[in-house]
């Protein structure tokens, strides 16, 4: 009796891994290769031939001459997406406050010629601790510099921060921002 009912069973699971663990998501995977091309290798950039990146996950920019992102909250290693997430640090926990007043230094230190208010999202971190993009006041607030150290006219940054500004999803959903890995490689070709 009990074989009765556990053949069925076992041939249900069976089946059914097969159905949805390898041939569903099979062609799950090819329309999505075959629709989104781009998106579906992981949206990568390539300086020439060389990759550069991926334009979904921030990177570490420590050289004062490029824009800086989101600081990361993953570790041990920033912007790991193996370790996505937020530090979960409350507003008065000391240890945030540490980490935004040395974030905040280190801004001072690349800039010590910029008086203006820090942005914040350039000494917090985003709640995946990958945030590729900044808003345009943050990249406004780093161009100077960028610009002196780069020996280029500050209007020719401007433009390509301007050049580099996407608006909301659907002119709706979000804030304007700018992914700052497709900025410094634009900085980069630039003359």
């Amino acid at each position: 009796m009990l074989s009765r009912h556990l053949r069925p069973a076992l041939s249900l699971i069976v089946v059914m891994s097969l159905l949805l663990g390898i041939i569903y998501p099979w062609i799950i995977t090819g329309a999505g290769k075959a629709a989104f091309p781009t998106q579906a290798a992981g949206s990568l950039l390539y300086k020439g031939d060389t990759l550069a990146g991926s334009h979904l996950i921030g990177q570490s920019f420590s050289d004062p001459k490029y824009f800086c992102g989101r600081p990361s909250a993953t570790s041990p290693q920033p912007y790991n997406g193996l370790a996505s997430g937020g530090s979960n640090l409350g507003p008065l926990n000391p240890a945030l406050i540490d980490k935004v007043n040395s974030n905040a230094k280190a801004l001072r230190d690349a800039d010590p010629l910029n008086n203006a208010p820090i942005p914040v999202e350039l000494v917090t971190a985003s709640a995946s601790g990958l945030d590729p993009d900044i808003s345009p006041a943050a990249a406004d607030y780093q161009a100077a510099r960028v610009a002196r150290l780069r020996s280029l006219p500050l209007a020719a940054v401007q433009s390509l921060i301007a050049a580099h500004q996407r608006g909301p999803l659907l002119g709706v959903f979000g804030e304007p921002r700018v992914n700052v890995l497709e900025l410094n490689l634009a900085l980069d070709q630039h003359p």
